[in-house]
């Protein structure tokens, strides 16, 4: 049972996981429409799978709070990682634990200091906007994560000033409270997202962010070339499709448990697995994307390709994005990025 319990994320109670439980493992409230049985389905499925994956995990790690990257922890991390170690290898494997490491009490320094009045604001603006569907995000949870959010993202804004605030951090600094229940980690996790894995999609001009989307667009022409020629018939930009996947790395976008394996091999893979993730549901879908017929129909065809039984059973989600697109290597997506970047700086 203390196997299962690893994944229950706490719940001892394998059905409380997979049939009336209005409220998920992870805060969230289920939507009205929330389809129990086919969940039940998948996740008694799901079970067998994770029990699997958290045998071979703890004879790895052997008790240790340390790990080398190698093709064999590449491969299980793919596989995904069981919750009870999911904060460790993503520090470990991202580089923030290095970090935090060689700035011991940095954290603290940062929420002691002088602050900016214009960034407090902004970031208290947006606290009751974070996740209103999350019962521990709400005022009246004890303990209220929206405390410890609003920490993180204050001493982050203090920390990189090229950044500061900006809407989309809150969500992804959530998550990463959620999962490490640590204010510290998660501050220098979203300094390994924000400050090396996702190349300037947050700075005020949101230039990484912007080629990133161009990237993919040139990305779909090499290989689905029927929905690019489609976008472009209509005059459909892609940033207005896709720029919510990578802002809030598909928070929000895609069941949780599916979000949390993409973002394990996103730490250790880096921000190719963003482009092999929107390759599968572009690719995937195809047939249902070129259905549309007009700008709109595009737009919502987008909005159903993240909804549906394929995004929910996420282990063979994840297999699929490493087979679908077929060969990514970084090299063609920085050669990309190059291109794109020229173009986005020419347009003003």
């Amino acid at each position: 049972m203390s196997v299962l319990r690893t994944f229950l994320h706490g719940q001892t109670d394998p059905s409380a996981c997979l049939t009336s439980a209005k409220v998920d493992s992870y805060g969230f409230e289920r939507p009205e429409d929330f389809d129990y049985a086919s969940y039940e389905a998948f996740f008694s499925r799901y079970l067998v799978v994770l029990t699997r994956r958290a045998i071979k995990w703890s004879k790895l790690l052997k008790g240790n709070k340390s790990i080398q990257k190698s093709l064999k922890v590449k491969r299980y991390i793919r596989k995904g990682i069981p919750n009870e170690h999911r904060a460790l290898i993503w520090m470990i494997v991202s580089g923030a634990q290095a970090n935090m490491e060689q700035n011991p009490g940095y954290y603290h320094t940062l929420l002691e200091g002088e602050k900016n009045d214009k960034l407090v604001e902004a970031i208290k603006t947006d606290m009751n906007r974070t996740f209103p569907d999350n019962v521990k995000f709400r005022k009246t949870a004890d303990p209220c994560l929206q405390h410890t959010l609003y920490n993180v993202l204050v001493a982050y804004g203090h920390h990189n000033k090229a950044v500061g605030y900006c809407q989309g951090m809150n969500f992804i600094a959530g998550y990463l409270i959620l999962i490490t229940k640590n204010e510290e980690e998660s501050f220098w996790l979203l300094d390994a997202l924000i400050g090396r894995i996702l190349p300037d999609y947050y700075s005020p001009a949101m230039l990484g962010l912007k080629t990133d989307q161009e990237v993919l667009g040139e990305l779909v022409k090499m290989k689905v070339p029927a929905v690019a020629e489609l976008m472009e018939r209509h005059g459909v930009m892609w940033t207005l499709v896709v720029s919510r996947w990578f802002i809030c790395l598909f928070i929000d976008i895609l069941p949780v448990e599916t979000v949390l394996r993409i973002w394990d091999c996103l730490f250790y893979e880096g921000s190719k697995i963003i482009f092999r993730v929107a390759l599968t549901l572009i690719k995937q879908h195809q047939a249902f994307i070129l259905e549309a017929t007009n700008f709109p129909d595009i737009c919502d065809k987008f909005k159903q390709i993240t909804k549906g039984t394929f995004v929910t059973e996420c282990h063979s989600f994840m297999q699929k994005i490493f087979t679908d697109p077929g060969s990514l290597s970084m090299a063609t997506i920085n050669k990309l990025r190059e291109t794109c970047r020229e173009k986005v700086l020419s347009q003003g």
